[in-house]
């Protein structure tokens, strides 16, 4: 990789942002990319990087933002005769523009890892730390008193504002009754994965009453794990700290499958001339005619379109309207 791209891609996971690495590892001519050519794509579309022009880099593109969509790496194969389901485990693509040759490229997503904040320094939240960190998750803890020492794999902070609290983080509330309610509601504000509440049953429903009468919703209250944790019969910090790991796990297992906004899949349209599906986000060529927006995996398929649009629209193709 190139010493810019590897500056860059280290600037997206310093601010945590999703990206993809999608790199050439065979080649047959006459393509334009060598094995090694490497880019990188945001999942807002932006393309650094070379591993083939034309329809080569629609397809990546797109291949890429779905990558990034699901957390799942792929090998894409494009050629003009693809091989069809000989290779398991190789998403196969046609090649239909003009330029030809056949490309093999790997897609590795480059994901954030899981956020996890604990609000409070309960004996069972720095048992929580240290498991949490041991599974890949990036823990803070926010707690003006909390000890920096009792928390070697953490950040630690005095306070944290509603729109600091990273979007999508699984949240523990291990307060102890100090501060409950407003760590609740900044949490609930960002809408965490999971958020969990060392708390009796009384004492949750004391909580809940006060947080009604805030003006907190009931169906964001009935998102509450309280008392946090699968009920296994934990009783010792450790084992509380298990039963809370294990439910996060399970949420977040859960929550794969739901939609979410920074796991939407890219917008898509097809190429009226080639047929070829298009990410519309990060696309270079498309055209405007009669009040819809059509989108072209490469220049050529749109300068065939502008000579005789009738003849594609005609032909029922699908375009995405402006």
């Amino acid at each position: 990789m190139r010493p810019e791209l590897l500056k860059l891609a280290a600037a997206f996971a310093e601010r945590e942002e999703r990206f993809a690495i999608v790199t050439v590892v065979r080649r047959e001519p006459p393509s334009s990319a060598h094995v090694g050519d490497v880019a990188l794509v945001t999942e807002r579309g932006e393309y650094h990087g070379w591993t083939g022009g034309g329809c080569t880099r629609s397809s990546v593109l797109l291949e890429a933002m779905r990558a990034i969509a699901d957390g799942k790496p792929r090998l894409l194969s494009l050629s003009p005769e693809p091989e069809g389901g000989r290779r398991p485990g190789v998403v196969f693509l046609p090649m239909t523009c003009e330029s030809g040759g056949t490309v093999e490229i790997y897609v590795e997503p480059v994901l954030p890892a899981a956020r996890l904040v604990l609000f409070g320094s309960a004996p069972a939240a720095r048992v929580l730390a240290r498991i949490a960190h041991a599974m890949g998750y990036r823990v803070d803890v926010v707690d003006p008193d909390a000890d920096q020492a009792a928390f070697p794999d953490a950040t630690v902070q005095r306070s944290i504002a509603a729109d600091a609290l990273p979007l999508g983080a699984h949240v523990l509330v291990a307060t102890m009754g100090d501060r409950d309610i407003e760590a609740i509601e900044t949490a609930l504000a960002r809408s965490p994965v999971y958020i969990g509440v060392i708390a009796s049953s009384k004492r949750f429903a004391q909580l809940r009453e006060a947080l009604l009468a805030k003006g907190v919703s009931r169906e964001a209250l009935e998102r509450i794990a309280a008392p946090a944790g699968l009920d296994i019969g934990a009783r010792s910090p450790e084992e509380i700290a298990v039963s809370i790991m294990a439910q996060i796990v399970e949420r977040r297992a859960a929550s794969r499958g739901a939609s979410a906004p920074e796991k939407e899949t890219p917008r898509e349209a097809f190429d009226p001339v080639c047929g070829m599906s298009v990410s519309v986000a990060g696309t270079r060529h498309s055209a405007d005619v009669l009040g819809t927006t059509y989108y072209f995996c490469c220049a050529g398929c749109r300068t065939k379109f502008l000579a005789e649009p009738a003849r594609y629209i005609g032909a029922g193709s699908k375009a995405v309207g402006s």
